[in-house]
Order: C-alpha cells, then sequence, then structure tokens
C-alpha cells in the first residue's frame, strides 16, 4: 500500500476500496500511518466525500479496529442517542438515566467537545472524581447494576476513531458526512445496540447548517446504521439559538441536575423526551411522568457514585466551579428578542476556554454563560440578556463583544 498514491486518488475524487480503507485504517491505528497522512486524507474526504460503499467500509474499519461490547442473550433491550451537537447540548446527561428508568440499558459511549461544540465526556469530568474511563469489566458492572454507564472508548472499543476524532478537532475537517458518520456509528455499533435514535442538528450553531445538509447526513447515518442491524430514527432539530439557559460545562452539569429533577427548561425537556420517546417502550407522557418523579435524577445520582463522581457535588456544580469573572450582558434596546445566535454564543465560550484550540488543550470546568433569555421574550433596554463567566474582566468583555454580534432586538 503507497499511502501517499491513495490520498492523492481521493483528493482527485476518486473511490477507495474496502480493502484499502481497511489498510488505511489498520495502518492508522497501529501508527504505522503517520497523523499528517490521516489529516491530508480526511480533508480530501472532506472536499471530495464518499460514495455510501466507502462510507460503510469506513465505518466497519473503524467498528473492527477494536472490540465491541457483547451482553448476555437475556439482557435488556439496549438503545442509545447520539446528538451531532450543539450548543447548551446536555441532553445526554438527562436520557441516558431516564431511558434507565424505563428498564432498558444505555451503554452510552460519548465524545468530546469538536470545534464550538462541547463534549459530554468533558462536562461529566466537572464534576469531582467522576470517572469517564472505564474498563470493559467495569462497563458491565455499572449497566448491569443501574441500567446506564456514560464513557468514553476503553483502549480497545474503536481506537481508528479515537485518534482520528482528536485530529479533525483541530485540522478543520469536523463537518465532514462520511467522517462523522463512521465515527458515530462506529462507536454506537460497538456498543451492541438494538435501537438508536440521532438527533441532527442544522443551524448558526450546528456542524450542518442548512436543514438539506443535516438531512443528508441523516440518511447516510441511516442507511448505514440500518445495514448493519441496527434499528434507527432520526430527529431533524434546529440550532439556531442555544439549548436550555446555561452553556459551559459546569454550568450544563446544574442544568441538567435542575431538569433530573423535574425543573427544567421547557426547551430542554421537550428535546430529552422527543429523542426517548422515539427509542424508548413507554409514551413520551409516561417518560416525562418517571422524569418528574425523580426516577432518572436517582439513577444518575448512582452512576455518578459508581464511576467514582463526588454526589453531593451535584447540586452545587455553580458554586464550586465559581468563575472569578460573573459579568452581566445587558440588552442595548428594547423589543423582542428575535436572535441569540448559537454560533456566536459557542465562539465566545470556546475564547473563555470551555474548548479546545489544540488536541491536549485544558478545559475549563467554570468559564461559560447562563441566564440566557430565549428567542421571544422580549426585554428591555439595560435588562440582562445573560451572565458570561470567565477568568477576567478582559475574558469577558471579548466574549460580550462575541455575543453581541449574533443578537438582534426588533
Amino acid at each position: 500500500m503507497h499511502i501517499p498514491t491513495l490520498i492523492e486518488r481521493k483528493r482527485e475524487g476518486g473511490s477507495l476500496s474496502a480493502s484499502e480503507i481497511q489498510d488505511l485504517i489498520a495502518a492508522f491505528t497501529s501508527g504505522k500511518m503517520p497523523d499528517y497522512q490521516m489529516s491530508a486524507l480526511a480533508m480530501a474526504i472532506y472536499f471530495k466525500g464518499m460514495t455510501t460503499e466507502e462510507t460503510a467500509a469506513l465505518t466497519q474499519a473503524m467498528l473492527h479496529s477494536g472490540s465491541v461490547l457483547k451482553w448476555p442473550a437475556e439482557a435488556p433491550l439496549r438503545v442509545d442517542k447520539h446528538s451531532t451537537g450543539g450548543i447548551g447540548d446536555k441532553t445526554s446527561l438527562i436520557i441516558a438515566p431516564l431511558l434507565a428508568a424505563d428498564g432498558l440499558w444505555v451503554p452510552m459511549i460519548s465524545g468530546r467537545g469538536l470545534g464550538i461544540t462541547g463534549g459530554t465526556l468533558d462536562k461529566l469530568e466537572s464534576i469531582p472524581g467522576f470517572r469517564t474511563q472505564l474498563s470493559e469489566a467495569e462497563i458491565h458492572q455499572v449497566i448491569e447494576s443501574i441500567g446506564c454507564v456514560m464513557v468514553g472508548q476503553t483502549a480497545d472499543i474503536c481506537p481508528a476513531d479515537k485518534k482520528l476524532y482528536a485530529l479533525r478537532d483541530v485540522t478543520g475537517t469536523v463537518p465532514s458526512v462520511p467522517l462523522i458518520t463512521a465515527s458515530i456509528l462506529s462507536k454506537k455499533i460497538a456498543e451492541g445496540l438494538h435501537r438508536l435514535v440521532l438527533d441532527v442538528k442544522f443551524g448558526s450553531g450546528a456542524f450542518m447548517k442548512t436543514r438539506s445538509e443535516a438531512q443528508a447526513l441523516a440518511d447516510s447515518m441511516c442507511r448505514t446504521a440500518e445495514a448493519m442491524g441496527v434499528k434507527t430514527q432520526v430527529r431533524l432539530n434546529p440550532m439556531d439559538e442555544p439549548t436550555g439557559l446555561a452553556a459551559g460545562n459546569a454550568l450544563e452539569v446544574a442544568e441538567a441536575v435542575c431538569c433530573l429533577q423535574g425543573k427544567g427548561p421547557a426547551d430542554l425537556e421537550d428535546l430529552v423526551l422527543d429523542l426517548s420517546a422515539a427509542v424508548s417502550l413507554s409514551s413520551r407522557e409516561q417518560l416525562r411522568a418517571k422524569l418528574h418523579a425523580g426516577e432518572a435524577w436517582v439513577i444518575f445520582q448512582k452512576m455518578i457514585t459508581m464511576q467514582g463522581g463526588d454526589v453531593t457535588a451535584l447540586e452545587k456544580m455553580a458554586q464550586l466551579h465559581a468563575a472569578p469573572v460573573i459579568h452581566e450582558v445587558k440588552s442595548p434596546a428594547s423589543g423582542i428578542l428575535t436572535r441569540l445566535d448559537a454560533r456566536h454564543i459557542g465562539l465566545a465560550i470556546l475564547g473563555l476556554g470551555a474548548g479546545r484550540a489544540q488536541a491536549d488543550d485544558h478545559i475549563d470546568p467554570a468559564v461559560g454563560v447562563d441566564q440566557m433569555l430565549k428567542v421571544g421574550q422580549s426585554i428591555h433596554a439595560g435588562e440582562v440578556l445573560l451572565r458570561i463567566h470567565a477568568r477576567s474582566q478582559a475574558a469577558a468583555e471579548a466574549a460580550e463583544k462575541e455575543v453581541l454580534q449574533g443578537l438582534t432586538i426588533r
């Protein structure tokens, strides 16, 4: 195999065979193919795309770069949800325990932040002591005890994806349909699922900017997942404004806790229930009753404890990770809030330190925004639009400038 020749073929719009893709992924996983060559190939794929057959071959190669989770024949139905990313999207933290409360098993393998979108693992790791890296034996132990687990890939599960995921984040190749499809599905199929719901975002704060782009990604993932034996549903959801009232790692955990206690923002709860009902055995109303009865909250606390986290920290996350500066952004005019752009919010919190510019960058759990007003609300000049949590006044003011670029009041 001459790797530069394969990169050149893809750069020119040609196709790679299943065996060539398998060999490339094997070489990359073993370290025989350097990161710079995979980065070049990823950029070629970004610009030239992949056929359905190539995408399926890439997914299979990444899936079989490691092991897959195996479950007893009598085990409950296994389900999961995946979102293509968004600002303030903390739904996984609520959905996993809610579905477990419904008697299902949720072996959720999650990822870290990509670009301006936050990562579930980064949010969970703002909980003191919480372990996102568990062995397969520990994953089975937690699942069999409480019905859900939230982890990153083990060293043995989809190691190719783990390496490629980090490269995509820092080489501008995140919004590629075949790369997203293979990344998501290789991890999800490795969980040994029966059902999967895909929350495909579109809009300013999403990788897919238009509904048609989101539909193309949804179609790609559905075709691939169904071909690999996983019953899959898709929900297309706008991401033009953030989900909920907070964005940032510890701030989102705090909001998720509120939702688990039945006190979350209406848009967040609605999204949680819509996605959960797509794979559940229960109706949306039954799931809502479980959420408001605190059943998911009980399981979430057990999961945090079993994965090494300090459960007493959950109801004081904002105090535990208090940023030195809390800066109020005030409305420059009176009227109806018609736009609070998710992309600008994402860029603002990325600048504060809540995301990564390089693969090994440190994540600051304390920074972000909260108390955001929602589109459609009336606001008066001088009223607080949102609060910025920052390490310095200068950082807060830079974030405010970014936020205001995405503000429209009529």
